[in-house]
């Protein structure tokens, strides 16, 4: 363009030229984001059909292939970056790990970052004595592979692996009498107990939006509730379980032994079946074969990876009270970590007992006590409407925590499960309530019925 303009004399007409030259100068470069680009030759092999349009055809296989890699190297790198977070800005953050398909990955990439050998993510396992004979000598494997060592715990008053202990004190069958009070006990108490203990300010785990529609909208981070509670980390949460198996497979990840035997996910042997299955109380009886072996997928992985399907075997022939199909534990149902670190009826209108005064102080005063856990959900549930049926009665409406004293209430107190309303008369008799309807107007229609 510079030597254009030094040779060529200016006129008007010539002028008109150098703005044409200088314009098009100017959009040379961008004409190229406008072209199409030819793909990577990597990616095209030469047609043997008589049919084919070109010489050549796509290689859809091997763009299949790259592209699942690309893929799955941002979602470490997302997970990393949202365990970094975690355990750089909170003091301490716990991963509660059940050895599923998603946690061993999380353990993989907790270790990848340093955390698990420098302490600044703790590790925890929730034993509920009905785990599968495989599940805690994969845990001591992990131990010994990454270099660490778990947390574990288990219902409250009996020693971690004392099965009998368990047995005697609950009974064997708890989950067969019981299985919201078997969740209590054995899941969600000790997973609360776990995280108090390890003074826990920010939870990782391994949910997914590809779990479940129950699960479909959560986002790697959930800040700490308002009123107590903790904040979330679910590094995971984008993943496909398609995506998880990708990388043990890619990294050679130690997973548990139970993926080679056909089980997409595992829990309690009692109610875990594998996927597909024909057992009796499989809602979805189907023949074939699906199962992970030496770092791939045997048979039709549709099983395993279609939406929703990752939890197809677990909490099989279980019902909720209100005859829903089981999903959840307790342990992930909204609000169940909220007052893990809090009391419930702390404003002063529901007046506290203990085992020292609880028998004494109902002889003299009278009234309503309410044997509860702050732990439970459902005693969690009926804080507003037992403190105002505090307000509204005009005898005294008492809190007596049973967790921790589970001999005491069970002899004194008519207490099996949580939450127990009793109402104590002028002689002492104690009369449990029996409705689940815990709202002021029943409550009360029952304290003054029998008071």
């Amino acid at each position: 363009l510079a030597l254009f303009l030094i040779h060529t004399p200016y006129n008007q007409k010539n002028n008109n030229n150098i703005m044409k030259l200088s314009l098009a100068l100017v959009l040379l470069p961008l004409t190229s984001a406008f072209l199409p680009t030819a793909p990577s030759t990597s990616f095209l092999t030469k047609s043997s059909s008589p049919l084919s349009m070109s010489a050549t055809q796509f290689d859809q296989e091997t763009y299949i292939k790259d592209s699942k890699e690309m893929r799955l190297k941002h979602l470490e790198e997302q997970a990393m970056y949202a365990l970094k977070i975690s355990c750089e800005n909170y003091d301490n953050a716990v991963f509660p790990n059940a050895m599923i398909a998603g946690d061993v990955v999380i353990t993989h990439l907790l270790d990848r970052l340093g955390y698990l050998k420098s302490g600044k993510a703790k590790i925890m396992v929730v034993d509920t004595f009905h785990l599968f004979d495989e599940t805690m000598p994969f845990l001591k494997s992990l131990e010994d592979h990454y270099g660490f060592k778990a947390e574990v715990f288990c219902a409250e008053g009996v020693q971690v692996g004392d099965k009998a202990g368990y047995d005697a004190k609950y009974g064997a069958d708890l989950w067969k009498e019981d299985i919201e009070q078997y969740d209590k006990v054995c899941k969600v108490e000790p997973f609360q107990r776990g995280l108090k203990t390890l003074q826990t300010d920010c939870m990782i785990n391994g949910r997914t939006r590809w779990q479940g529609f129950e699960r479909a909208y959560i986002d790697q981070f959930e800040n700490a509730p308002i009123g107590g509670g903790l904040a979330k980390c679910n590094p995971l949460a984008y993943w496909t379980l398609e995506d998880t198996f990708d990388y043990i497979a890619k990294y050679q990840v130690p997973h548990h032994p139970l993926h080679a035997k056909g089980y997409p996910s595992h829990g309690d042997a009692k109610d875990t079946i594998p996927i597909p299955s024909m057992d009796e109380r499989n809602k979805d009886p189907q023949e074939g074969e699906c199962k992970f072996v030496d770092w791939k997928i045997v048979g039709d992985k549709t099983f395993w990876f279609d939406y929703a399907s990752e939890r197809k075997g677990r909490f099989v022939g279980l019902a909720n009270k209100d005859g829903s199909t089981k999903t959840e534990c307790g342990i992930h149902v909204a609000g169940a970590e909220k007052t893990f670190d809090r009391d419930l009826w702390e404003s002063g209108d529901v007046k506290e007992l203990t085992i020292d005064n609880a028998i004494e102080t109902t002889k003299q005063a009278p009234g309503v006590v309410v044997v509860y856990a702050p732990w439970c959900q459902f005693c969690q549930g009926m804080e507003e409407e037992y403190t105002a049926l505090a307000k509204e009665l005009d005898v005294p409406v008492y809190k007596l925590r049973g967790d921790e004293e589970r001999d005491f209430v069970q002899k004194n107190f008519n207490t099996q499960s949580f939450p127990t309303i009793n109402v104590v008369d002028k002689s002492g008799n104690i009369k449990k309530y029996e409705s689940e309807k815990r709202d002021v107007k029943s409550m009360k229609e029952f304290v003054t019925a029998n008071l």
